[in-house]
């Protein structure tokens, strides 16, 4: 099993606490001492009130932070968690994903996905109705840009006619692609584009607004990773794909009370059921107290699984 640990550049109620580079360069090597495999931070670009007020959080541009994460750290990898794709030219994302990829000495991991939030699409001229099919197309696209000098491709909104990328990523031929969402579809695109799935918690109740197939247990996502072989075995895919899975509850970590064994056990049946990879949050209002929870999340747990 790997870990991400999530940086807190969603914070912005605390000010500059965490969107600055010291901050996030002191939290990425203290992650990267501990044992944690990866950071990573999430996309929203101009995200709605309403939303907002139901829970929901703001973001930096995610390839920035993971920059002063980069330049700080010399093995941690650097992941999107998640990039939505109908945002954006396709073009654009490829060069971003590109330029991080290359200042990181190969380091990128691109969680990415279709996105839900139809306010947000509307803020930023985004097609909501066709996000799912725009977001296969920029797949496609991407991978093109990345490997095929002189391309010559047309798709919605973009015509191309003799255009090469470069400089290419550093991972050849592209850094990992994993999909988020708990929808089949999201999981057929998963396997059949993608190198990774990354699944989330979902409780019936947030079903119908995340527009994502709800996941309350190991056995519903035990039950979807089954529909991820199977499709894997139908279209002939022979690669294992990674799937990444939030863990739930480490926000408490720093309670004395917290139960460890449990998160251990946890942690051992997802990998199971086949869980590679898994996202951490932790507790800190400060840098100061996010950096201690990785030190002691290594300690407690990432050196109890060695």
């Amino acid at each position: 099993m790997k870990f991400s640990l999530g940086l807190h550049t969603e914070r912005v109620d605390l000010g500059n606490e965490f969107v600055r580079a010291d901050s996030i360069a002191t939290v990425a090597r203290a992650a990267e001492k501990a044992g944690f495999d990866a950071v990573h931070v999430t996309d929203h670009p101009f995200p709605a009130d309403d939303w907002m007020a139901q829970g929901g959080h703001h973001a930096l541009d995610p390839f920035v932070p993971l920059s002063a994460a980069a330049a700080a750290t010399t093995t941690l990898r650097l992941m999107t968690n998640i990039f939505v794709l109908p945002y954006r030219n396709p073009f654009l994302s490829a060069k971003s994903v590109t330029s991080l990829d290359v200042l990181s000495g190969g380091r990128v991991i691109l969680g990415l996905a279709a996105g839900y939030l139809e306010k947000e699409f509307h803020a930023l001229g985004a097609d909501f109705a066709n996000r799912n099919d725009l977001c296969d197309d920029a797949i496609n696209a991407m991978k093109a840009a990345w490997t095929t000098p002189g391309l010559e491709l047309e798709g919605p909104g973009y015509a191309v006619h003799g255009h090469t990328m470069l400089p290419q990523p550093i991972q050849k031929p592209h850094p990992p692609l994993w999909v988020g969402g708990n929808a089949k579809r999201a999981i057929r695109r998963a396997v059949e584009l993608c190198d990774g799935w990354i699944p989330m918690h979902n409780p019936k109740q947030f079903a119908d607004i995340r527009r994502s197939a709800p996941i309350e247990d190991t056995n519903d996502l035990q039950n979807l990773i089954a529909y991820a072989n199977d499709h894997a075995e139908k279209v002939g895919r022979k690669e294992p794909l990674d799937i990444s899975y939030g863990a739930r509850g480490t926000r408490m970590f720093n309670n004395p009370s917290f139960d460890h064994s449990r998160l251990l056990n946890s942690i051992n049946d997802l990998a199971e059921v086949g869980v590679t990879y898994m996202t951490i949050g932790l507790p800190g209002e400060s840098t100061t107290e996010l950096a201690e929870a990785a030190g002691k999340f290594g300690d407690k747990i990432i050196d109890a699984l060695a």
